[in-house]
């Protein structure tokens, strides 16, 4: 493609005199002492000659371009797949009536005499809830004792919108311009994690526990904690030494200490 944009650049930045045509202007024709109309414009070859040239260059690479930039429009499109059917029966499912569509999962909470010591994720997934499966929407339930921290973290595959039930939260991502944004939550606000970004939640009350309710428009959202992929992977101590500008020794404290926990 590359030679085709060259020939084309080449052709469409002739002068008139290479291309065989002869452009006069009223001023140039003036400095020869010479009285003529305001322009004139003459060709020695015939269109036909040059004209399909140049549209048979555009035509080659605006079919190029376009080819080229499918895989692009794929990626922007990316997301829950659209289906063919009002919902997906998994292959082991025998019987599908009212059961199929109902999630017992959160009752837990209604049921609980204790809040949990450390931070609680109940989430309602296509995993947990096969009948979510192409519906492209899921949920989670976020239990936030006091002084704890959902760590930062992505959703790859869905934008969230949290809602805070009960308590107050400080919460926060940053953009792709490394540009953070925060906000103090109360019971009855809602947030907005734009897809793919880095947020994270804090509950920085001492004495109260918090609850949130996340919306996803994803079956399958995904998480991708920030910690846990840096720290509690195989990715080489010297790598990520050298990455965060620090020893060996301080990244290996770091993993110590998530495999602890």
């Amino acid at each position: 493609m590359g030679s085709v944009f060259l020939r084309a650049s080449r052709f469409m930045l002739r002068s008139p005199k290479e291309s065989g045509s002869r452009f006069e202007s009223s001023s140039d024709r003036e400095s020869e002492g010479i009285e003529a109309p305001s322009f004139k414009l003459e060709s020695s070859h015939p269109p036909h000659q040059t004209i399909p040239q140049f549209s048979s260059m555009a035509l080659n690479v605006f079919i190029s371009l376009l080819f080229s930039s499918l895989p692009i429009l794929q990626i922007a499109l990316a997301g829950d797949p659209d289906i063919l059917t009002d919902f997906i029966v998994p292959e082991n499912q025998n019987t599908v009536d009212g059961n199929f569509f109902t999630y017992t999962g959160m009752r837990v909470i209604v049921n609980e005499t204790s809040f949990p010591a450390n931070f609680t994720v109940l989430k309602a997934t296509m995993e947990e809830f096969p009948a979510l499966n192409g519906q492209s929407v899921s949920y989670a339930l976020l239990q936030f004792p006091a002084s704890s921290v959902n760590p930062p973290h992505t959703h790859p595959r869905s934008a969230e919108l949290l809602f805070l039930a009960d308590g107050n939260l400080e919460v926060g991502f940053v953009d792709t311009t490394n540009k953070l944004f925060t906000q103090s939550l109360q019971s009855g606000d809602m947030f907005i994690f734009p897809k793919g970004l880095v947020h994270y939640q804090y509950n920085a009350d001492t004495n109260h526990p918090a609850i949130a309710i996340s919306a996803f428009g994803s079956a399958n959202a995904g998480t991708v904690s920030i910690p846990k992929t840096l720290f509690a992977t195989d990715i080489d101590d010297d790598i990520l030494a050298k990455s965060f500008k620090t020893d060996v020794s301080t990244i290996q404290a770091l993993k110590a200490g998530l495999a602890s926990r």
